[in-house]
């Protein structure tokens, strides 16, 4: 009989799981390729969430000894660095405005003002850099800002015909229509000595696993994580924090900027679908963020269990991205006791994935 987890017990991440590449890595799928369609960079995501890594977990442990499984990520770092000093990078606060890889301003909610300020009580109008990261180490003080290690490397795989190196044209003899067979898979290259890193409850025997789609292989290790670390994660993030991860709020139906309670869980969501009909759990004043994301994954088949079992892709949301700040009127505990109605199941709770692990401001 598979055990159930305690729901609104506390999560303590015990561990990093250390994710070094063997060549390249997955970065999504581009679109399918034909004559009308040469759109193949739109489906860039990088680097995988920590849904990803749930299935290896999965995999290798069995489905019973996960069920209080829990994740978060992903953050990336030097390898040497990590396994020296557990040093490893965070995305940026967007509050923190970064410009030639520079921190030049750190914004702040005025109340009074209701605006976003610096320290200069001034609101920034110049062009800032997006997408960096700063070392969890110097979260309370940043100084310096990084840029991620990896780059895109498209390859193009055609489908060819048997008898000769020609490109497939149609699927069989029965169909006469024509059809494009160029598939665009967007790989990714990460430089030497850099590794992905994710915060885990639990560990895993290392050794070479694949991770992603396309069969790219990785070597994982896991280490204990460092008593410093645990003391900044459960740390109440009061009434100012930032995300690290993204977060998906709402429902399997409705996508929100912040924690709501339905009434009725799903009934309720299908028949009202006013956003002011549910109850939001936080009293938020006031959040800096940016366009949301797409968050999707795959899930296990479990009415085949024949081996390579297709997988089924779970239901598409969008996600609050990291770097968002928030700023509320009622202080927060740290998010390891953050009540597990406030995120969407499917399966899972959203939260086993580590969805919108926070840090205080």
């Amino acid at each position: 009989m598979t055990k159930k987890p305690d729901e609104n017990k506390k999560v303590e991440f015990k561990y990093l799981v250390i994710i070094e590449p063997l060549g390249f890595l997955y970065g999504s799928a581009g679109r399918f390729l034909s004559p009308e369609n040469l759109v193949g960079r739109s489906g860039e995501s990088f680097p995988p969430s920590s849904a990803t890594l749930s299935g290896i977990f999965a995999a290798h442990l069995g489905n019973e000894k996960i069920q209080d499984l829990y994740l978060a990520g992903p953050f990336w770092g030097k390898t040497e660095s990590i396994l020296k000093k557990q040093k490893f990078y965070v995305p940026t606060p967007l509050t923190y405005l970064v410009k030639d890889e520079k921190l030049k301003h750190k914004l702040t909610w005025d109340s009074d003002k209701q605006g976003w300020f610096d320290e200069k009580m001034e609101s920034p109008t110049d062009k800032f850099e997006k997408g960096t990261w700063i070392a969890i180490s110097e979260w309370e003080n940043p100084t310096k800002v990084k840029k991620f290690p990896w780059k895109f490397s498209p390859h193009l795989h055609p489908r060819l015909e048997k008898n000769q190196r020609r490109v497939v044209t149609k699927e069989s003899e029965e169909e006469t229509e024509e059809q494009g067979s160029l598939f665009l898979e967007n790989a990714v290259e990460m430089k030497p000595n850099t590794c992905l890193v994710y915060l885990s409850t639990h560990t895993l025997d290392s050794g070479w696993y694949r991770f992603g789609g396309e069969g790219h292989l990785v070597d994982i290790n896991c280490i204990k994580l460092d008593p410093k670390h645990k003391k900044l994660l459960n740390k109440p993030v009061e009434e100012q924090f930032a995300l690290i991860t993204p977060a998906v709020w709402g429902s399997n139906r409705l996508s929100y900027r912040q924690p709501i309670l339905l009434e009725n869980s799903e009934n309720s969501d299908r028949q009202n679908n006013n956003s002011s009909t549910h109850k939001e759990a936080w009293s938020v004043e006031t959040l800096y963020t940016s366009r949301p994301q797409t968050f999707r994954y795959r899930m296990g088949n479990h009415d085949n269990p024949q081996p390579h079992q297709p997988k089924l892709l779970s239901r598409g949301r969008y996600a609050v991205p990291a770097g968002t700040v928030y700023v509320l009127k009622k202080p927060l505990g740290c998010w390891q006791n953050w009540d597990e109605n406030w995120f969407p199941k499917e399966g899972p709770s959203l939260k086993r994935f580590g969805c919108g692990l926070a840090l205080p401001l």
